[in-house]
């Protein structure tokens, strides 16, 4: 991400020296002619929007979905469309203005309302990309930035599914949004935010979503605690069919995601696509052959997980290290989130039910961490100023302590309030009923 330009993470400018012309051969001064947005970089772009949006919206509600019980199927769907619903309007409001302009003397850690209800913005504004003079509309990077705000807070929901309240989580989303993740993609996006000035590397978000959204799910399940029969009965997923639909989906969105972040119709975008096809790929290796030495089976839900896993760990990486780091890191991420997914988890006795902390959160710090080793031009990276890996590393490890810090003392102060002000769970006999029918009073399924 030390690339990044502009609105996204650093400000290099929008004007270009204008080429000479007839005119201008007869003595009439040159003036600077304002940057115009390549057709190909817009489409791309808006291709890349719609493939994020399609992550969430079914995705990521059919992979989550199909890991529940079928009496809180509908329930799942219901807190990730209302999630992104949420977002979606927030983002427009005032969460895109607090990440992406500059914040007077708190600058470093969070922008303004300058551009709050898009003030200014209009279809002729543009948004600069890693190529000096290049841009892009700046509606199209809003809606595109959009659709992680939105996605992001969508993953958290994993972590306590089947027990928490519709409106505690809205109200969560909400406080969350504004107090943890437009600040945390400031500083990490933004060319005047801490994190963007010290050099950290985040390409498409190993620290902004996922760092983020697995240590929220994992103070959330914390706090909210247990599901009623946890441990003790079977909770097993009530249709890896849509499971499998839903991960496919999400491979498939993730182009968007990572090789979009791009921003441009290149190399780059290019060098994204093919890492998320090897790191990915390897993952789902990955965890498979070491389920299979383990427990004696290779499964489908494995291969699925690794899958997820090795998304989210080449996603800070993606534009930045070669394929052949892509799949250093995708295995290493698949191997490593199986043993935090099923030994860790076991021996520690949380309830994040669907594993968010166990590959979001841990993929997160495996690829942010290993951006800085691979980013090296000796091991196929594409190299930064001055790299030193020593250096680099270091950089990513304060970001990913930052993010965990930032993300679990703010997640668990607003849990806690929520949880004074509201309540964050449903009652008992309303868990063993199941969400579908207790609090939206239909079910996912009439056979």
């Amino acid at each position: 991400m030390v690339f990044r330009t502009s609105l996204r993470a650093g400000s290099i400018g929008l004007a270009v020296a204008a080429l000479s012309t007839g005119a201008a051969l007869a003595q009439v001064p040159a003036t600077a002619a304002a940057a115009v947005p390549n057709k190909g970089d817009t489409a791309w772009m808006l291709v890349s929007t719609l493939l994020v949006l399609f992550m969430t919206l079914p995705g990521l509600a059919l992979f989550y979905g199909g890991l529940t019980r079928s009496k809180n199927m509908l329930s799942v769907m219901s807190q990730i469309t209302a999630t992104a619903a949420v977002m979606c309007i927030v983002w427009v409001v005032y969460g895109y203005s607090l990440a992406f302009t500059g914040g007077g003397a708190l600058t470093s850690f969070v922008g303004s309302f300058s551009k709050a209800f898009l003030a200014g913005v209009t279809n002729e504004t543009t948004s600069d990309t890693f190529t000096k003079g290049v841009v892009i509309p700046e509606y199209v990077f809003i809606c595109f930035q959009m659709t992680f705000a939105m996605i992001t807070p969508a993953l958290i929901v994993g972590g306590f599914v089947e027990r928490m309240k519709f409106s505690a989580l809205l109200l969560f989303v909400l406080l969350w949004a504004t107090i943890v993740y437009f600040p945390m993609a400031h500083m990490v996006w933004f060319s005047e935010g801490y994190l963007f000035t010290l050099g950290a590397l985040d390409f498409a978000g190993g620290t902004v979503v996922h760092i983020n959204a697995g240590i929220a799910a994992l103070v959330g399940a914390l706090v909210i605690g247990k599901r009623i029969g946890y441990g003790r009965e079977l909770m097993s997923p009530h249709s890896l069919t849509m499971t499998f639909i839903g991960t496919a989906v999400l491979w498939v969105g993730w182009f968007g995601f990572n090789a979009g972040s791009n921003l441009e119709a290149t190399g780059g975008a290019a060098l994204a696509m093919i890492n998320t096809f090897t790191a990915t790929a390897a993952a789902a290796l990955g965890w498979l052959f070491i389920e299979w030495i383990v427990k004696g089976k290779p499964s489908l839900l494995g291969m699925l997980s690794g899958i997820v896993a090795g998304l989210v760990a080449v996603t800070p990486a993606a534009g930045l290290v070669g394929p052949m780091g892509a799949i250093v890191l995708g295995s290493i991420a698949g191997v490593v989130c199986f043993f935090f997914c099923t030994t860790v988890k076991n021996a520690l006795g949380y309830d994040d039910s669907l594993d968010v902390f166990g590959v979001h959160g841990v993929g997160g710090i495996i690829g942010s961490i290993g951006t800085g080793i691979f980013v090296a031009p000796a091991l196929g990276g594409i190299g930064v100023a001055d790299y030193a890996m020593g250096a680099q590393v270091w950089k990513q490890f304060v970001a990913v302590v930052i993010a965990v810090a930032w993300s679990g003392i703010g997640s668990f102060v607003l849990f806690k309030i929520i949880d004074a002000v509201i309540g964050l769970r449903v009652t008992s006999d309303q868990e063993r009923e199941g969400l579908d029918i207790a609090e939206h009073g239909e079910r996912a399924y009439n056979i």
